[in-house]
């Protein structure tokens, strides 16, 4: 089994996490012009 030879420290984790990262939704433009946010019902219409 591969086992890490030394113990990495918490910069060198703290770099490769440094990708992870959250992004918001973007709002998008629905048939009638109102703004929604993707996935969800829009609150006028009721159109998904």
């Amino acid at each position: 089994m591969a086992v890490p030879k030394r113990r990495v420290s918490k910069t060198r984790a703290a770099k490769r996490r440094t990708h992870y990262k959250v992004t918001l939704p973007t709002p998008v433009k629905d048939k009638d012009g109102s703004w929604k946010m993707p996935h969800r019902a829009n609150q006028t219409t009721g159109e998904y």
